[in-house]
């Protein structure tokens, strides 16, 4: 090999390394500066009641430590609720309002934090969160840490909330008990549900969240789903198409799922839901070509296919609610969470009807995250 060869192999190297060293270099800043605020922030002498899900693997080790805590830092009215597999987050949120709690502290994943907040959804409590899951999509979105208990401990023990949409998804032809159901992040019909339930629950604990994508091979080629969708959009008008063909249909609150952006222009705070129709054709070229669709989007941060999209769908609007007939049966699913079968679903936004504990730092487009409202509870 020539010396010039080295030496621009060297050099690429070289800049690789210090790229890396850069990157790392800023993301420490940015953990320090968050350290630094979140410890600055006042403790919120109320009553916390703390919902933990024992069936996460943190969760028996992270009792003691979230006692501890709350003894330093001298929070006085503490409690601990466990769900059970008859006593969901939505009950244990009951028992924690009845109990005189001010802050309901979901502890676990998204599908704790969506049933606690059901609860907490259109009232003066507000909720914290402490993030064990295994996507917590929704703390993600929100900058609430994941990977640092102590920090999200004291942003759900501090001042500095905002108030934020809830989804609501509602199966109509279901008894008047069954049919609505909360989310806040992502609820859909069709192929994201049968991937959601057909995902293998220990392969998910091994791999975390690329289970999905394991469970979704399985049905790329199950049967299309045909119906009438029937939109309201942001201006009020109504919209309706007839025997639309579709793969999914989604309605987003928040729109970042790692490494892709689903919904580039989902805010869960603006009283709007973000619609996303998916179709393919082709077989695995269609598949591939959506593949496309989302890191084009991903990438250039606005809704949109790939100018090299020829066999894939990926129309979105946003808009106040959206109703879908179909002619068959199709699973439904709000947050990752299965809630049946239906052929008449709706799905409508509760506007900032939700309190949340989040980070209060300026950075917010640094993917720290950011409040603009504060509260008292």
């Amino acid at each position: 090999m020539s010396t010039t060869a080295l030496i621009v192999i060297a050099s690429i190297v070289a800049a690789i390394v210090l790229i890396a060293a850069v990157v790392f270099g800023i993301r420490a800043y940015r953990r320090h500066r968050f350290t630094q605020a979140v410890e600055q922030r006042d403790k919120d002498q109320v009553h916390y009641a703390f919902i933990i899900n024992p069936s996460k693997p943190q969760a028996a080790e992270l009792r003691p430590h979230i006692e501890e805590y709350c003894r330093r830092k001298k929070l006085r009215q503490v409690e601990f609720i466990e769900t059970q597999l008859d006593k969901d987050g939505h009950a244990c949120a009951l028992e924690a309002l009845d109990h005189g709690a001010d802050v309901l502290i979901a502890v676990g994943g998204d599908g704790t934090v969506r049933t606690v907040a059901s609860v907490v959804s259109g009232t003066e409590h507000t909720l914290g969160i402490i993030p064990i899951g295994t996507g917590n999509l929704f703390a993600r979105n929100m900058g609430i840490p994941i990977d640092d208990v102590d920090a999200a401990l004291t942003v759900a023990t501090s001042h500095g909330s905002r108030q934020v949409d809830m989804g609501r998804l509602s199966m109509l032809d279901q008894p008047e008990d069954e049919r609505e159901h909360a989310f806040l992040i992502i609820a859909g019909i069709g192929f994201d549900a049968l991937m959601i339930d057909d995902t293998d629950p220990e392969l998910k604990k091994n791999i975390s969240w690329l289970a999905y994508f394991v469970s979704g091979f399985r049905h790329l080629f199950s049967p299309k789903y045909r119906g009438t969708i029937t939109m309201t959009g942001a201006d009020g008008e109504i919209h309706s198409s007839k025997s639309v063909s579709f793969r999914t249909f989604l309605a987003g609150n928040c729109g970042q799922i790692p490494m892709v952006s689903l919904m580039p222009e989902a805010t869960y705070d603006d009283g709007l839901l973000d619609f996303e129709l998916i179709d393919t054709s082709g077989g695995i070229i269609g598949w591939a070509n959506l593949f496309g669709d989302m890191v084009h989007q991903t990438v250039v941060g606005k809704p949109g296919q790939s100018p090299l999209s020829t066999n894939s769908t990926l129309d979105q609007i946003q808009g106040i609610s959206a109703e879908i007939e179909l002619e068959r049966k199709a699973l439904a699913q709000v947050d990752g969470d299965i809630v049946g079968e239906t052929k008449r679903i709706r799905f409508d936004v509760d506007r900032k009807a939700l309190r949340v504990r989040v980070p209060q730092l300026e950075d917010a487009q640094a993917g720290i995250g950011a409040s603009s409202e504060t509260s008292a509870q």
